[in-house]
Parts: structure tokens; sequence; C-alpha cells
């Protein structure tokens, strides 16, 4: 199984609403980390430095199974 690792940054605002930017898809955690180091005292990013997220996937592996639900603000999932 081929691997990725994706470093995406999350910012998540006061409505619960969250802006999400794909940072990119490298071929080792290594080049993730290296990758956030670069851009994290940038604009924006060096605000939040707590929304970075490096997650691991495997290539051609779906991800969303099960389908989702979407939540109107103030709905709970039950």
């Amino acid at each position: 199984m081929e691997r990725v690792w994706i470093l995406d940054h999350v910012r998540e605002w006061d409505d619960g609403h969250e802006d999400v930017k794909l940072i990119g898809v490298f071929a080792s955690e290594k080049d993730a980390q290296s990758a956030l180091a670069t851009v994290r005292h940038k604009p924006g990013f060096c605000d939040l430095p707590d929304g970075f997220c490096i997650s691991e996937k495997v290539l051609g592996r779906i991800g969303w199974t099960d389908g989702y639900v979407t939540l109107q603000p103030g709905e709970e999932f039950t």
C-alpha cells in the first residue's frame, strides 16, 4: 500500500464554520513536516500555529465509505 501525507491548515470561526487550506500532499511524513516548517511563519499561518494537521492516507482507498450528514447550526447528531 502506497501512503501519502496530507498537510492542511484549519481555521475555526466563532460561528462553527471552518476554513480548510490544503497545503500539500507529500511522499513522506518528513517532507510534510519540512513543508510545515516552511509555511508556519507566513502571514495568517503564524497567527494560528495550532491549525496545522498532518494526516497519513493510503492511495486508492475511499475515505468516506459511509457517506456523511450535514448539520445546520444548532442541530445535534443523534
